[in-house]
């Protein structure tokens, strides 16, 4: 499975980003696919996981009500809707695919290359 994300880039405080991830080689439907994210000097955290099926969603405290993860799976596309930005956001932000459903486990199997966000102050 390949997984490639997009939509980073650099905004203000305030502001919305929507990432994407698209993915290949895999039955997309039948993933549970999830968002981490890395800031400077920190590991990667768990952001946000959606399953397969029900459409079972599951966030960080810190980014519930700000973020919203959905799928598209006739295009395979994983999306996360980020508003109301904070610098604290500030991260690269990958997306990942795994069978099973324990969702903030960080041993997904396929990850994709990252993408970098960046909110000023």
């Amino acid at each position: 499975v390949q997984l490639q994300a997009s939509g980073g880039g650099l905004v203000q405080a305030g502001d919305s980003l929507r990432l994407s991830c698209a993915t290949s080689g895999g039955s997309f439907s039948q993933y549970l696919m999830a968002w981490f994210r890395q800031a400077p000097g920190k590991e990667r955290a768990f952001v946000a996981a959606i399953t397969w099926g029900n459409y079972n969603r599951y966030y960080v405290d810190s980014v519930k009500g700000r973020f919203t993860i959905s799928r598209d799976d006739a295009k395979n596309t994983v999306f996360l809707q980020m508003n109301s930005l904070k610098p604290e956001d500030t991260a690269v932000y990958y997306c990942a695919a795994r069978l099973t459903k324990d969702y903030a486990r960080k041993d997904y199997p396929y990850w994709g290359q990252g993408t970098q966000v960046t909110v000023s102050s």
